[in-house]
């Protein structure tokens, strides 16, 4: 997971007054962990475990210690949440014996709760504090018994509120709530000379027999040069490790042709349609805030003229003009990407620069 506030910058979107996230290559991310100090320990502390049952007075007192880090990253209302934690709550027992009332206290620690585990419940590790004579082991098994179900079950709450957004949720509902709200907007007359077309039936959305984009989609074409040898760009760009490496965001890259891949932290999905290994990458390829069902075509070229020496042609044919959001951006921050985010990082990470 890259910690908060390593990532390039360009990645991250600037706070603005008017709270806009402005490409679609970027992510807003909000540091959850001041937050998430607050919301478990409103969660955990003060919990009752045992109300006088077996002699037994069990309850939670204090969030005694949270380290680690806690962010969400947000783009375009989808929430992508971030947390590495390490936690210790405080509990204490009050039991009735034969010669008076006798405390007993100890801690609840978990040693790792992260996104990665985020359907798994924690470990938590119950000890006293002091004599571990009968009563604290007594003390110790009531709350095994009774005590850790409910700490596990608070902390199912806090994982479910950062996968909600954290902090930025209520952001993020006003947000939905005033994209359902606004009218439909009108889309901007093209600044491109239009002929007029008889209405065609929904084949229309197919390719026109003369190569033109179909309407409402638009091709991205680039030619990049690097220092090194074909197949060991086509290795990386092929590689899910070297792709979290180059980015420091997740990916999940398969190499075999119809297996599926998965770009900054899910952002990117799509499907490998053809490999050849050092030659040519073809890929059905995607934005999580594309329309339904829309996908473009990656098409990669590798030729290498000299030893040492590659170029790789790029080709992206049906890449929408819109995302689903209205944005209009698409086309011009997907080329961005290409060029800033991938290939300029490959560069300079792998020492592949011209």
């Amino acid at each position: 997971m890259a910690k908060f506030g390593e990532g390039d910058a360009r990645w991250i979107v600037q706070e603005r007054a008017d709270g806009a996230n402005v490409h679609n290559w970027h992510w807003a991310e909000r540091d959850c962990l001041d937050w998430s100090r607050a919301l478990l320990s409103k969660l955990l502390a003060g919990l009752p475990v045992l109300s006088g049952e077996g002699g037994l007075t069990l309850r939670t007192t204090t969030l005694d210690k949270l380290d680690g880090e806690a962010y969400v990253n947000i783009r375009k209302g989808k929430v992508i949440p971030g947390y590495e934690l390490s936690l210790t709550l405080a509990w204490e027992a009050d039991a009735t014996t034969e010669s008076g009332l006798v405390k007993v206290t100890g801690t609840a620690e978990v040693p790792y709760l992260a996104d990665e585990n985020a359907d798994e419940d924690p470990e938590l590790r119950i000890t006293v504090r002091g004599d571990d004579g009968p009563l604290a082991r007594r003390a110790k098994d009531a709350f095994i018994a009774h005590g850790k179900p409910l700490v596990i079950a608070k902390i199912r709450d806090y994982v479910a509120a950062m996968a909600n957004g954290g902090p930025a949720k209520d952001e993020i509902d006003s947000k939905k709530i005033s994209t359902k709200a606004a009218p439909a907007a009108v889309a901007p007359a093209p600044s491109v000379k239009v002929t007029a077309a008889p209405v065609q039936a929904p084949a229309a959305k197919e390719k026109k027999a003369n190569g033109k984009d179909k309407e409402g989609f638009k091709t991205i074409e680039m030619t990049e040069k690097f220092n090194c040898r074909s197949k060991d760009i086509y290795e990386i760009l092929m590689d899910d490790n070297r792709w979290k490496g180059f980015t420091q965001s997740n990916a999940r890259i398969s190499k075999d042709v119809g297996g599926q891949f998965s770009l900054f932290d899910g952002s990117i999905t799509g499907v490998n349609e053809e490999l050849q290994e050092g030659k040519l990458i073809v890929q059905k390829w995607r934005f999580g805030s594309w329309a339904d069902g829309v996908h473009s075509t990656v098409r990669l070229v590798f030729d290498e003229p000299e030893s040492g020496v590659t170029i790789i042609k790029l080709k992206q044919t049906d890449v929408p003009e819109e995302d689903r959001y209205g944005n209009s951006t698409v086309v011009e921050n997907t080329e961005k990407g290409w060029k800033e985010l991938i290939f300029q990082r490959i560069r300079a990470v792998f020492g592949f620069g011209v």
